[in-house]
């Protein structure tokens, strides 16, 4: 799989005023390095609308999926970049049961016509690899996703502040990737 496969999936052009909801776990709360190094605070100043960092460390997409509502909800995003599946893998529950949570929640923001860009995860593993089942799920919904920058992040060590989570310099590559992936599509 290419990375940034997906891309080619066109979005309506973001408006300067439009928020964008940045949704996971550790990576997208960005542990290992400081708040304003996260990939969301980065993505909100290259490209210059609201990025609301929505990440809790340590969370599964089953808990995800319970707390997504109230976040579209709360945050009434134009966007939803949704990364999920890391901790399930951590935890080896099942990766069925992950992409059926992953696919749940881009159904949901969809429902609400909150367009998604999905962004994968690796499986821990010498090497990581990613699930097939990201590139299956946007195929199958149509939605932008980029496939390669966490695991290429994850196996470079100076991009990492650690075993699984990136430091301000992998930050940085994950939030250049999805402003290719978002303009590639055409949201800004």
């Amino acid at each position: 799989m290419l990375s940034g496969c997906g891309a080619s999936v066109k979005l309506d052009k973001l408006d300067s005023s439009a928020v964008i909801l940045a949704f996971g776990d550790s990576l997208t709360y960005g542990t290992g390095a400081a708040p304003s190094e996260s990939y969301p605070a980065v993505l909100e100043r290259s490209i210059g609308r609201k990025v609301v960092n929505a990440g809790v460390p340590g969370e599964i997409s089953a808990q995800g999926l319970e707390r997504l509502p109230a976040t579209l909800e709360e945050v009434q995003p134009k966007l939803l970049i949704l990364c999920h599946g890391g901790n399930d893998f951590l935890q080896k529950l099942d990766e069925g049961r992950a992409a059926q949570n992953i696919r749940a929640m881009i159904r949901m923001a969809r429902d609400k016509g909150i367009p998604v860009v999905l962004l994968a995860t690796p499986k821990p593993g010498l090497p990581p690899s990613v699930p097939t089942f990201y590139g299956e799920i946007a195929k199958e919904l149509k939605i932008p996703f980029e496939d390669g920058v966490i695991r290429t992040v994850v196996l470079d060590n100076r991009l990492k502040s650690d075993f699984v989570h990136p430091n301000a310099q992998g930050y940085a590559q994950i939030a250049a990737a999805l402003q290719n992936v978002l303009k590639k599509s055409g949201a800004i």
